[in-house]
């Protein structure tokens, strides 16, 4: 195990409460915390809150930081689509390591120009981004070059790899929060939920369509920021955000997480995020369904999860079936258990601690692979 108990990390994430990647760095980091020696926490709004005059200022603040003391720090940014502050905060840092967690790979940013300006003006983001999408993919790929780059799927870094040809990319997996024991899955009522932030790509906009295929006994619950704009339907609980115990009662009162979500594509280029919301089910141990798509192809093998080839009719075909099947429940729920003692923060921890350990002396300065 790499020591790191002399290091200084400064770590660069959105606010808890911005976007579900600002949520994985508030689990993240209290796992990092007593692994090395200090950790500097800059944390930033979600994406399209800054303009260019911010972005300036909190770069500053970011090198500012580093220049405290840079014979014992180590950059880490969460690199995700649309934030703006992970990607420009270290261009042209070389004098400290950086590295980074890239959450949407094949790209770390996508929109590297989207201001608060820009996210306004809808044409003018898409107008922009569209007409420079090849010098903003080699600009990606330039800044990260030399450094490494840790993806939460293997999915992930193979694509990564695709683009990101001068990085050294590691691919390591979501971890499973922390979370308290609740009702086992075969005593819990007769439902199914969908769980996590609205926005396109995360198969809210099927809920319709599951509701006339799932049986009329089976309640489907949803829960998540965004989701109480969602339009009524009968038979469909829509919860709204949900936290601590809130949060620990969801999913104590569903049998199965259906996670229905769709290819995403900007420009004609895929992405392929870790689903965050997959290692929250496995935090209560309970069972999830989803579609055969990106990453979620590994949980077939994974355990706790049922992975399934089609759509909406598909999905509740299955879910019919086996939240009635106490048997199989079981195994699965069996299976979540596994899967959240394997991937538990400290043990996921420990993949970061070997990247900023080995760099903790002097940074990468030629690119590589892995």
């Amino acid at each position: 195990m790499s020591d790191c108990s002399t290091m200084r990390l400064v770590y660069i994430a959105p606010r808890a409460g911005e976007s579900g990647v600002g949520d994985y760095a508030e689990d993240f980091i209290a796992a990092v915390r007593g692994r090395v020696g200090s950790v500097v926490e800059y944390r930033h709004d979600g994406p399209g809150k800054d303009s260019l005059v911010s972005i300036l200022r909190q770069r500053r603040e970011v090198l500012r930081l580093i220049a405290e003391d840079p014979a014992n720090t180590v950059v880490h940014a969460e690199q995700s689509g649309g934030a703006l502050l992970p990607f420009w905060a270290t261009v042209g840092v070389r004098d400290v390591p950086v590295a980074a967690t890239v959450h949407d790979p094949p790209l770390s940013v996508w929109w590297p120009f989207r201001t608060r300006l820009a996210a306004n003006i809808r044409l003018l983001n898409h107008g922009l981004h569209y007409l420079t999408q090849p010098f903003t993919t080699w600009l990606e790929a330039r800044v990260n070059r030399g450094r490494t780059l840790v993806t939460l799927s293997h999915t992930g870094a193979t694509e990564l790899r695709k683009v990101m040809t001068g990085s050294h990319v590691v691919a390591s997996s979501l971890f499973v929060p922390d979370r308290p024991e609740i009702t086992p899955v075969v005593d819990r009522p007769l439902a199914i939920g969908l769980f996590g932030y609205v926005y396109r790509g995360k198969g809210f906009e099927v809920v319709q369509r599951l509701r006339e295929q799932l049986d009329d006994d089976i309640l489907i619950r949803v829960a998540g920021r965004g989701t109480e704009k969602l339009d009524p339907i009968p038979g469909v609980e829509i919860l709204g955000e949900v936290d601590g115990e809130a949060e620990d009662a969801f999913f104590a009162s569903i049998r199965m997480l259906l996670v229905p979500y769709d290819s995403r594509h900007v420009y004609g280029r895929e992405a392929f995020p870790a689903a965050s919301v997959v290692s929250r089910a496995m935090a209560y141990a309970t069972p999830v369904l989803c579609r055969a798509h990106g990453a979620l192809t590994e949980l077939a093998e994974g355990g706790g999860a049922v992975v399934v080839d089609g759509g909406a009719v598909e999905l509740a075909a299955t879910a019919n079936l086996t939240l009635r099947d106490e048997t199989r429940l079981e195994e699965l729920e069996r299976g979540a258990r596994d899967v959240r003692w394997r991937h538990s923060a400290e043990r996921i921890v420990d993949d970061f601690l070997a990247v900023w350990g080995t760099r903790s002396v002097a940074p990468l300065r030629n690119g590589g692979r892995s």
